[in-house]
């Protein structure tokens, strides 16, 4: 997991509400995660719901966040809340639960489908009667007075801005106070000179000069603040639908753990006991259609379990004694017992959920373009308003100053830089989840935009592009020695290691019911080989130069043999006792059946395979040929591995390593992002951007086909968002009404403006069903 980020007190203003405590990367480590984050920037989290003091957008839920006590609060009144359900104490409605898997449709949702339907009741007839002469059969002049329409519409107006839209001008006022503009900004600066513009024609009327009027009045615009408005908080509402959708995965993820687990006592009786209560190295029975507790090994009796939840594989998988099962797969046939072993957030589902919150809410280098492009846009925008509006002044026709006023507000409301600011991290939070579903945790989102660019893929051979549990295959004795000797000796040695060939040595020294013997100075040089001390005399096993260096004589008579079987795609240890070989120890390493439909996939996607392996060059180049990979390196270290890759880069290769071993770790951190086999070591799945969950090559495919979807979804938002605000701003500005007549009403402008959002998020949403 990433690393924890400091974080720094934001101070924000008091707006009635209590404060929040938002944090940024560049203070004091906090140590947690809070509750609420901003997707838009980072580090700003805080531990109530509220607004981002940076960009205005409403804080979402963080699913990292601990869990603790269920909380109680308003839909409409997120700030409040409780410790038991009730009724809100501001507005009297009633509180809902809160929890991790509530989306943000619970608290910004309702908040802002309250106040746009309150708002619409209002808008509509404030509309009527601004615009009721235009039509047909609609003469209101007939039968309202004019004084008496303005007053109405003010009247209709002031709720919808003061209650139903307070929202929009608090956030506007805190990108003041914050000294970071953004499109709330503009959007209370545009209705707010529309609503304060009106107020003051409907007072003051009297005090203008005859240009500002029409028909003896100076228009007004309540018409346009309250459509404008309305229209903001539906654009509000459907993104925070929408955005709530882009958190599914993820909340399925955390449905999928059990809630409930069968723990057998001391005494043989079961009891049932909450998850929380389940402890490492309880004893666990788990019946056909239930989900497995925690992560644990099966202790008793077999199943087929359904791992689709963490592999996106839909064939259920064979288990059974001594076999590992995961915590949320769930149990399709045979009842058996397990032992657990991991609990609580130690679980890989817990880790899952924690990797996936964590990377969505991490920000990919390409939302720096949109960042820059933002921080100077919107007061390039204020800039372009005003001289839109001192030209119309100046040279618009009569009432100039009306036109001054209608083309200026439509450029603040049309230009809001919403959709540019969700272009980058909705993608990313949805991209990320639907990896998560098929087995692909991605730790953060620069992996996933690295990831597009790769075009080398180097791979480990043992546990990779094979199954990792070898088989020995062949003994073979020196002149004069015992084949059951050799092996009790070899098996006693390498009872002591932890290399997967050596367990295959000492499972074959099992099955032959040999009885291995006691071990004393027990040494191992990575890469090369390993020695010790069996009956008080040496022995040593390894690859033939190591041997050489141990001045271990007679290798040369077994070398046209291990020739033989390393052609024959076999790896060949070679075993020394007392100063003399005395055979070989042949060791295969299936391939898996996966391997070659993925190795064929990856090259059509036009990655060039490389494969280092420590295996020797037979071995190497036989497992090669068979999968046509392009190159490949035998007998290499760890830290050769390393040099690999790094040469690999400076020669202008985009490189991703796959390994699953503390030998490939190197490798894995110096390529330009590490690819870690879910089956491997905890030290390889640390050093990788990107983890397989089922240790399988075909998920390689699917994370560079996901990896590549994401960022084209996320290059059609920014330039769905940069073509919008492009067209839009000069259309606003009236550039069209000297050779066409058109000029855009910021009712238009706003709705435009609510649509760009939602399109944006629609499109991010499209990844859900991504075919990768």
């Amino acid at each position: 997991m990433s690393k924890d980020k400091e974080k720094s007190r934001q101070e924000q203003p008091d707006d009635g509400h209590e404060d929040n405590c938002c944090k940024s990367p560049e203070a004091e480590n906090s140590g947690a995660s809070k509750a609420y984050y901003c997707p838009m920037c980072e580090g700003v989290e805080a531990d109530e719901p509220g607004d981002c003091p940076k960009c205005g957008m409403a804080l979402e839920r963080n699913p990292e966040a601990g869990g603790g006590a269920e909380v109680w609060t308003c839909p409409m009144h997120p700030e409040v809340r409780e410790e038991a359900p009730g009724e809100c104490p501001k507005c009297g409605m009633e509180l809902e639960p809160e929890s991790p898997q509530a989306a943000q449709e619970s608290e910004e949702y309702h908040f802002m489908a309250k106040r746009f339907w309150v708002a619409l009741a209002f808008a509509l007839p404030v509309f009527l009667l601004a615009m009721g002469d235009m039509i047909p059969g609609l003469q209101i002049r007939e039968w309202l007075p004019q004084t008496w329409n303005r007053w109405a519409q003010f009247l209709l107006t002031t709720p919808i801005v003061f209650w139903c839209g307070a929202f929009a001008f608090q956030r506007c006022w805190k990108s003041f106070l914050n000294r970071s503009p953004n499109m709330w900004t503009l959007i209370g600066l545009g209705t707010g000179a529309a609503y304060g513009f009106s107020i003051a024609a409907l007072l003051f009327g009297d005090a203008f000069p005859e240009t500002f009027k029409q028909d003896g009045l100076v228009p007004v615009y309540f018409e346009s603040a309250a459509v404008i408005l309305t229209l903001i908080l539906l654009g509000q509402m459907l993104e925070a639908r929408a955005r709530g959708r882009t958190g599914e995965a993820l909340r399925k993820l955390m449905d999928q753990s059990a809630k409930k687990a069968r723990r057998i006592k001391d005494d043989g009786s079961e009891e049932e006991v909450s998850i929380e209560a389940v402890e490492v190295d309880d004893i666990l029975r788990v019946k056909p259609g239930e989900k497995v507790p925690v992560d644990g090994r099966v202790t008793e009796g077999s199943s087929r379990i359904d791992e689709s939840m963490i592999t996106g594989e839909p064939d259920p998988v064979e288990k059974s004694e001594d076999d590992t099962v995961t915590g949320g797969t769930i149990n399709k046939t045979g009842a058996f017992k397990m032992k657990a072993e991991k609990v609580g957030e130690d679980t890989m589902l817990s880790q899952i959920v924690d990797m996936v919150a964590k990377a969505q809410r991490s920000r990919a280098p390409i939302q720096g373009l949109a960042d820059r492009v933002a921080a100077y846009f919107v007061p390039s925008v204020v800039v372009v308003a005003i001289l839109s509006f001192i030209a119309w002044a100046i040279w618009g026709p009569a009432p100039s100053f009306t036109y001054a006023l209608v083309n200026s507000v439509a450029v603040l409301i049309v230009a809001c830089p919403c959709a540019l600011g969700l272009a980058t991290p909705i993608s990313i939070m949805v991209g990320v989840g639907r990896g998560a579903s098929d087995g692909v945790l991605i730790r953060d989102a620069e992996a996933l935009e690295v990831l597009e660019k790769v075009d080398t893929l180097v791979v480990d051979k043992t546990g990779t592009l094979t199954e990792g549990a070898p088989r020995v295959t062949d003994r073979v004795p020196a002149e004069d020695f015992d084949e059951d000797k050799l092996l009790r000796l070899a098996a006693s040695l390498e009872n002591e290691s932890e290399h997967p060939l050596g367990a295959a040595i000492v499972k074959a020294a099992e099955d032959a019911e040999i009885e291995l013997q006691e071990v004393k100075d027990f040494d191992s040089t990575t890469g090369s080989g390993i020695v010790g001390k069996i009956e008080g005399k040496p022995v040593r096993i390894g690859k033939p130069d190591f041997l050489r260096e141990q001045e271990v004589s007679g290798l040369d008579a077994l070398n046209e043999r291990a020739e033989a079987l390393e052609g024959e795609g076999k790896t060949v240890v070679f075993v020394a006792f007392d100063g003399k070989l005395i055979g070989l120890i042949a060791v295969a390493d299936p391939i898996k059946e996966s391997t070659g439909p993925a190795i064929k996939g990856l090259r059509k996607l036009g990655l060039k395979i490389v494969m280092l392996t420590g295996d020797n060059e037979g071995t190497a180049k036989a497992v090669a040929k068979e999968l046509g990979i392009d190159d490949f390196t035998a007998g290499i270290d760890p830290e050769g591995k390393q040099k690999a890759v790094e040469q690999l880069r400076d020669k202008g290769a985009r490189v991703a390593m796959a390994g699953d071993g503390i030998n490939d770790a190197p490798a894995l951190a110096a390529a330009d992002v590490g690819i870690a086999m879910g089956s491997g070591t905890d030290v390889a799945i640390e050093s990788a951007g990107i983890t397989l969950v089922k240790g399988d090559l075909r998920a390689i495919e699917k994370a560079i086909r996901l990896s590549r979807a994401t960022l084209r979804n996320i290059r059609q938002n920014l330039f769905f968002a940069f073509f919008y605000n492009t067209l839009g701003v000069p259309i606003a500005a009236g550039i069209l009404y000297p050779f066409f007549g058109l000029l855009l009403s910021p009712m238009i402008a706003a709705a435009a403006m609510s649509m760009s959002s939602v399109s944006v998020i629609s499109n991010a949403l499209r990844l859900r069903k991504q075919k990768i």
